[in-house]
């Protein structure tokens, strides 16, 4: 049971210890710490080099493209969801917090914010199994991933 005490645009306080809050610049250092944990806890189909190569332009090329909030809990930032217009395009948990219902909550958000797609790597099935729980369905699927490897991609809608 959530309790909502404080709703604005850009930040939803769940209880005196969760709260979503909107992201700047500032947090790049940081969610880019959770965005690699999170992937090579949860993307074994990723080979590491890959990993590295996104993590090198993840703060430049894939951050400031999309509107990020933060859901943080107790003082510390434990996931992150980015948006762009309709289209939910990242969502990591970090490792220490998966299984606690912060991605539930995150998407929750996003979809109160009128989210209704998403993409999703198709070897990464328990991502793919969450957004199903979550009411999204396969429409489309792409061979490669946007920057043209070799991991097919799965795209999904409400």
């Amino acid at each position: 049971f959530l309790i909502i005490k404080n709703f604005r645009l850009t930040e939803k306080t769940y209880n005196n210890m969760i709260r979503i809050i909107k992201c700047t610049p500032a947090d790049y250092q940081m969610l880019v710490a959770i965005w690699e944990r999170s992937v090579r806890a949860t993307h074994k189909f990723l080979p590491g080099e890959v990993i590295d190569d996104i993590k090198q332009v993840m703060a430049t090329d894939y951050l400031p493209m999309v509107d990020i909030y933060a859901l943080e809990a107790d003082g510390v930032f434990s996931g992150f969801i980015g948006l762009s217009c309709r289209k939910i395009e990242m969502l990591f948990i970090d490792t220490d917090c998966i299984g606690k219902g912060y991605g539930s909550m995150l998407i929750d958000y996003a979809k109160q914010h009128g989210a209704y797609l998403v993409d999703v790597n198709e070897q990464n099935e328990t991502a793919m199994n969450f957004y199903i729980a979550k009411g999204f369905k396969i429409i489309s699927r792409d061979e490669k991933d946007e920057a043209g490897r070799p991991f097919p991609i799965l795209h999904m809608t409400l």
